[in-house]
């Protein structure tokens, strides 16, 4: 524990007493005036300016910088301020003022020679000692009480400006800690999901028909009726069509390259016309957003347009694509069955996507409809 760290908490909470007294003078006059409105610009711009103050104290001796604007009314906070503080100027005087008496008077004692013996009976212990060195014991443990209450009442302070003025850089950087910690895992989680989605797809489809495909081309080999191997091979050849189709289909699924070279307004275009669902999309962006951005809108857009069409038994879907200065977002809104679980693993996996990029998610979808989700991502990639 550095002494710094101490004189810097004693100056601070003492301080603070100070600027409680007049914090609660002015709260005072502010009630006795409030029903006059010509005074209450002027008692609104003395709050802000007492409010500035107490950011400026808790920054220069307690290293606690608050950030935006007060999160409830400003009086109560320097009401509890002021009486807090007030409460811990008090007890660190009184504590310094007893700690150091007997600190003085131990040592006016010993230096003088006047020490007087003190018998002490302890349970089972007696002891005698002389009146100097009980001041010194008691000063220091006096003066130890005191130390452990202005390092608790800077806590205190603290606690109360990240209430009402709004969180301290520490406690946003660690808040940025756990979210990026939490995020990293969940894309993680996200990629793995996806990987498995991957596999299913060329198991249950691509590799399927490349086995109806090797079986067709082997039973032509083995077939001795030309006849009925030409039959096999035009069947193997349209099965090959159909193989070709579920590699572009499963690629498309992957990462459509139309996204990349045309954009998510061309992408969009593309998972409307593959619905076998009507879907109406509205584009509003004036530009390219970056590129993680642009896909992150358009998987959420075409995993919510799969749900509906898939779960929801949507007839008609509406995506809506949308900005403003700071942010960009898309609406996919169905008039489905609705009952769709946040929790699931598509929309999860959408969900730790979109809040890896700071973004938030939000699905609506009560049961019976209609269902809506939204992602509103910032306009850049957040540098961390």
């Amino acid at each position: 524990m550095s002494g710094n760290r101490i004189t810097r908490a004693l100056v601070g909470v003492l301080a603070g007493a100070v600027l409680g007294l007049v914090e609660l003078l002015f709260l005072c006059a502010a009630a006795l005036v409030h029903p006059v409105p010509a005074v209450r610009p002027g008692v609104e711009r003395i709050l802000n300016r007492l409010t500035a103050l107490e950011r400026a104290r808790l920054a220069a001796w307690f290293d606690h910088e608050t950030t935006g604007h007060p999160r409830r009314d400003g009086r109560r906070y320097l009401a509890v301020r002021a009486l807090f503080g007030l409460l811990a100027g008090y007890g660190s005087a009184a504590g310094l003022f007893l700690g150091g008496l007997f600190l003085f008077g131990g040592l006016w004692n010993l230096a003088g020679d006047r020490a007087r013996a003190v018998p002490v009976h302890l349970p089972g212990v007696r002891l005698v000692t002389s009146d100097g060195v009980l001041g010194l014991a008691g000063g220091t443990v006096v003066l130890a009480l005191t130390v452990l209450w202005l390092l608790a009442a800077g806590a205190v302070e603290r606690r109360l400006a990240d209430r009402f003025l709004g969180p301290g850089t520490r406690e946003l950087m660690r808040r940025r800690i756990a979210e990026l910690t939490a995020t990293r895992s969940g894309v993680v989680r996200a990629v793995d999901d996806e990987r498995r989605r991957i596999e299913r797809d060329l198991h249950d489809g691509v590799q399927q028909r490349g086995v109806a495909l090797a079986m067709l081309l082997g039973r032509a080999r083995g077939n001795p009726d030309q006849a009925r191997t030409a039959a096999l091979v035009e069947e193997a050849y349209a099965e090959s069509r159909r193989l070709l189709d579920e590699l572009r289909s499963v690629a498309w699924r992957i990462y459509p390259t139309a996204l990349d070279e045309l954009g998510l307004r061309a992408a969009l275009a593309g998972v409307a016309e593959r619905s076998q669902v009507p879907v109406t999309v509205h584009y509003g962006l004036a530009g390219r957003p970056a590129s993680a951005i642009e896909t992150a809108l358009y998987f959420v857009a075409r995993e919510a347009i799969t749900n509906a069409v898939k779960h929801a038994d949507a007839r008609e879907i509406l995506v809506v694509v949308a900005e403003d200065e700071r942010t960009v977002s898309v609406t996919i809104s169905d008039d489905g069955a609705g009952g769709a679980d946040p929790s699931g693993g598509g929309l999860s996996g959408l969900a730790r996507r979109v809040l890896a990029l700071d973004g938030t998610f939000d699905v609506h979808s009560p049961p019976g409809g209609p269902t809506r989700v939204v992602a509103t991502l910032p306009r850049d990639v957040p540098c961390g």
